[in-house]
């Protein structure tokens, strides 16, 4: 009985999206005279829940060339624009703001798709010794991080204070490749401050920006440390999964005005970091074993906070001070 009982179910479900719903939309856009869109535009306001909320309806359009929109080349976002509003006849000097607001959204969009690209691009290639510009990466980072410590050699076991695993850093990067060390140089370089900080709590968590009075009252004992690179490659796994399936679209969509770029993607790996850290001393765990406990836990927690349309991770940043009014 139960099986027959979920296929009517989902039956009556099909049965609503399919007719029902379009039924209910052109009732409603005889009663208002404004199609979907227009009250999308009309009703909520500008960012994450704004966008999506465009994205999905453009995506669940019985019109193809609506359903294309959202993956267009970013140069024919204009033309199609006036695409929508001939197929939807609306009239654009009626009704100037709708395309300055459609624009704005097709621009995130898009943009969103095209930075899983470039992302997914630096991921697949891999660290070559060989190529000059990586390894002046690598030595960068290092510059970065320990500006009044000089590397006495390429090959060096002194790359183990900085948190990789053996005295050649190129066997770290395999499985986020380039996207590791691009990020990990973006923060020390950009947030020299705190990601010089962060290393030094991951050798010495005692001695952290935790009061010794902060450290009794929460009953820290154990500060255990960890391997600042190997953990950046890893909050980069994390950044990663949560561009590609999606999770980042509020953040991005609330925090970047229109095409959201690499230089965001990083930004956002500089707050993971910061607070994964903050995170890791907090659940003071019992050895670095339980480093995948703890990093599920922060990956659920950050899941949680993007799942409120009005979250923005680190609106702070100056390439996302202010949310255009389209």
């Amino acid at each position: 009985f139960g099986f027959f009982l979920r296929m009517f179910v989902q039956v009556c479900l099909y049965f609503y999206c399919k007719c029902l719903w379009r039924c209910l939309k052109f009732v409603v856009r005889k009663l208002t005279g404004r199609c979907e869109l227009q009250r999308i535009c009309y009703s909520t306001k500008p960012g994450a829940a704004r966008t999506m909320k465009i994205e999905a309806s453009l995506k669940g359009s019985k019109s193809k060339r609506l359903q294309t929109s959202v993956s267009v080349h970013p140069d024919a976002i204009e033309k199609t624009i006036d695409d929508i509003m001939e197929l939807k006849r609306i009239n654009p000097d009626v009704n100037p703001q709708l395309g300055v607001s459609l624009q704005a959204c097709l621009l995130q969009i898009v943009g969103y798709r095209n930075l899983i690209a470039e992302v997914e691009k630096l991921r697949r290639e891999p660290y070559d010794s060989e190529n000059p510009q990586h390894e002046e990466m690598l030595l960068k980072l290092w510059k970065c991080l320990k500006p009044n410590s000089p590397l006495k050699a390429r090959i060096s076991k002194q790359w183990c204070e900085i948190g990789f695993q053996g005295d050649d850093p190129k066997t770290d990067f395999r499985g986020m490749g380039l996207l590791g060390l691009y990020n990990l140089v973006y923060f020390a370089e950009w947030d020299a401050e705190i990601a010089q900080q962060v290393l030094s709590d991951s050798l010495q968590p005692k001695y952290s920006q935790f009061s010794k009075a902060e450290w009794e009252k929460k009953k820290f004992d154990k500060a255990i440390g960890y391997s600042f690179a190997i953990v950046g490659i890893n909050i980069t796994d994390l950044a990663y999964n949560l561009l590609v399936s999606g999770a980042l679209k509020t953040h991005f969509y609330n925090v970047a005005p229109e095409a959201p770029t690499l230089t965001h993607f990083q930004q956002t790996f500089c707050y993971l970091m910061h607070e994964f850290h903050k995170f890791w001393i907090e659940e003071d765990p019992l050895d670095i074993m339980e480093f995948n406990r703890v990093r599920e836990k922060f990956h659920k927690r950050i899941l949680k906070q993007l799942q409120n349309p009005e979250m923005a991770l680190c609106p702070h940043f100056a390439a996302s001070e202010s949310l255009i009014n389209m």
